[in-house]
């Protein structure tokens, strides 16, 4: 059995304890068999050699995804999923050789959070996402539809309301534009928001603040999450109040803006570098384009775009 199937059986017992030495260990196996990224290590003279913890591994940044194929298994791939971006071109793009693996994670994620999906109905606003097609977010919702209680669909806003009317917890991921458009008069003490990011390019972006003000205002759903997640990762996180939390086998780290290598402290901004341990058969360390900190808690948040990076995925409004 290959490297990868074995830690991909292990995946799900990763915790606070073996992180760090499960992160190295992905780190020699991803720097010996991804040309990319390994290319990428040495030009920073990074070897497994050389690196003793995670803060010392090379974090990929994403703009590889739009010029490279980042790949650390010689195998099929199943799926490729793109970014959504402002623009047609130069798309980020990620290869998936175990589709049914992603799924598998993102169907863990959402459950310890929301509980069984069996006892949801998922109700997706997601028109743009449909409209591209090659979605990773449209990839995990078909996914979750299989388990979903009956009448879970893709909706748009002028037909959601009469699917509201169930003794069953709704769930609803939408796309932020799509939510500005929503307006609800039923009761909703049974329904829970997930909003999936930005306008797309079909509205003004405004703070995550503002839209969640907007929509419960429209809709009068106090049950309002965010989800994080970017085509280059393979997992999600998710969060109340914009403190978001990733799975055990994620983490989330910020690096001083002008030097990768340094790391800030809790409750200090900086550039969000993530280990997404899901990503073991591509590159499990990306660096982001992301402002965040994070708390003395342990979540995190995402304050908007480092300059000069485009908005895209399903991540956050500026």
């Amino acid at each position: 059995m290959s490297f990868t199937s074995k830690f991909k059986k292990r995946l799900f017992f990763i915790n606070e304890t073996n992180f760090n030495d499960s992160s190295l260990e992905v780190f020699d196996y991803q720097y010996h068999h991804n040309s990319v990224y390994n290319h990428f290590c040495n030009s920073l003279r990074k070897t497994p050699g050389t690196v003793r913890t995670i803060y010392e591994i090379p974090f990929l940044p994403i703009e590889f995804f739009r010029s490279h194929v980042i790949l650390s298994v010689d195998r099929d791939v199943e799926k490729i999923f793109k970014s959504s971006g402002t623009t047609s071109h130069n798309r980020s793009a990620h290869h998936i050789p175990d589709l049914k693996f992603y799924h598998k994670a993102a169907k863990k994620t959402f459950e310890h959070v929301f509980g069984e999906l069996s006892s949801k109905k998922i109700i997706a606003l997601l028109p743009s996402y449909v409209e591209q097609g090659d979605s990773s977010l449209i990839s995990m919702v078909d996914h979750f539809l299989n388990y979903a209680a009956p009448g879970s669909d893709y909706f748009l806003e002028r037909t959601l309301s009469k699917s509201l009317k169930s003794n069953t917890e709704n769930i609803i991921f939408g796309v932020s534009h799509a939510l500005l458009n929503l307006e609800i008069s039923e009761s909703t003490s049974n329904t829970i928001i997930i909003e999936t990011g930005g306008m797309k390019g079909r509205a003004k972006e405004i703070t995550r603040t503002e839209l969640h003000q907007i929509i419960f205002q429209k809709t009068r759903i106090n049950k309002i999450w965010s989800e994080y997640g970017m085509t280059e990762l393979q997992s999600q996180a998710y969060g109340k109040n914009g403190l978001f939390r990733f799975p055990k086998w994620v983490k989330a780290l910020i690096r001083e803006v002008n030097d990768p290598f340094t790391y800030q402290e809790k409750s200090k901004s900086g550039g969000i570098n993530v280990i997404d341990l899901a990503n073991v058969e591509t590159c499990s360390f990306i660096e982001t384009k992301d402002l965040g900190k994070i708390n003395e808690d342990g979540s995190f948040e995402v304050l908007g775009r480092l300059d000069n990076s485009d908005i895209r995925g399903c991540n956050l409004m500026v």
